[in-house]
């Protein structure tokens, strides 16, 4: 009598092929980081270069920049106060959040109520969706005569070119986001015989809160910009001012400084409603 052992044999992971992977892994996620600081050093040799022929007129190239007195003191020492009219890059930016903050805020607040009663209100919608789509196409610095002939002050004319340049894809995005909460939702509330407030809260407004959240976020960058240009005419404090003066002044390096605080807090402040809206979606 004779017996035979069957045995079943299982896939061994092999380690060079699970090595490769995350040599993989690793590259792409160092791509994120090494191929956009490739590119900025590229760029910065290229305008070093182009600096040293004349061709950028008078900006001054990035080593002549860093080596600028001036330059280096904004750079050190953001929140310097000689006096009034002088003052650190800090300062100028918390002068314009402030401004950006307040009228953002009250874009916030007015466009998503003017969205929701647009998108919930066929009658609403067919009056004044016309009027929101020419009013929208109006450049900001436009309605800042107006501001200052109604308010008469210049830095609350500049929030009211933040909130009418951001009230406007907030409305739209929000609107849009209203009209098409699925029909089933609708059902079911009414078969629930939920209030009204229970169906805004609980229904609506996370059924709408993707749309919402991406008219905050166009929105927000276009505040940033209006603040930056309404400053450049309004005068007294602020990044938008500081650029201007230092055009006045012929500090060009200053105002290559002012310009990249410009880009980064504009990135952070998409960057942080980005975030914002993700997780509050992601917890509905």
């Amino acid at each position: 009598m004779t017996t035979t052992n069957d045995t079943i044999t299982t896939p061994i992971a092999v380690p060079e092929e699970k090595s490769s992977q995350q040599f993989k892994e690793i590259v792409d996620r160092a791509s994120y980081v090494l191929l956009p600081a490739l590119a900025l050093g590229i760029f910065l040799v290229v305008w070093q270069l182009l600096s040293g022929t004349g061709i950028t007129g008078t900006l001054p190239g990035p080593l002549e920049i860093l080596q600028d007195t001036d330059t280096q003191r904004l750079i050190r020492e953001p929140f310097f106060i000689d006096d009034a009219n002088a003052k650190g890059l800090g300062w100028q930016l918390l002068a314009s959040l402030q401004r950006v903050a307040l009228g953002y805020s009250l874009a916030a607040v007015v466009g998503v109520s003017l969205g929701v009663l647009i998108g919930s209100v066929r009658v609403f919608r067919l009056a004044l969706d016309p009027i929101f789509q020419i009013f929208r196409t109006i450049p900001p610095l436009a309605w800042l005569p107006i501001a200052l002939a109604i308010l008469r002050d210049g830095p609350s004319g500049g929030i009211f070119v933040i909130f009418i340049t951001a009230v406007w894809p907030i409305i739209i995005n929000t609107a849009v986001g209203v009209k098409e909460t699925p029909q089933d939702y609708r059902n079911v509330a009414s078969v629930l015989k939920l209030s009204n407030t229970t169906y805004f809260f609980q229904i609506l407004l996370p059924s709408a809160a993707s749309y919402i959240f991406t008219g905050l976020r166009i929105a927000v960058g276009l505040a940033w910009l209006a603040i930056v240009a309404a400053e450049m005419l309004t005068g007294g404090t602020g990044i938008g001012f500081f650029i201007w003066d230092s055009y006045n002044s012929s500090r060009i390096g200053d105002i290559v400084v002012a310009v990249i605080y410009v880009g980064l807090v504009g990135f952070i402040l998409d960057r942080a409603v980005y975030y914002a809206g993700k997780l509050l979606v992601a917890s509905e």
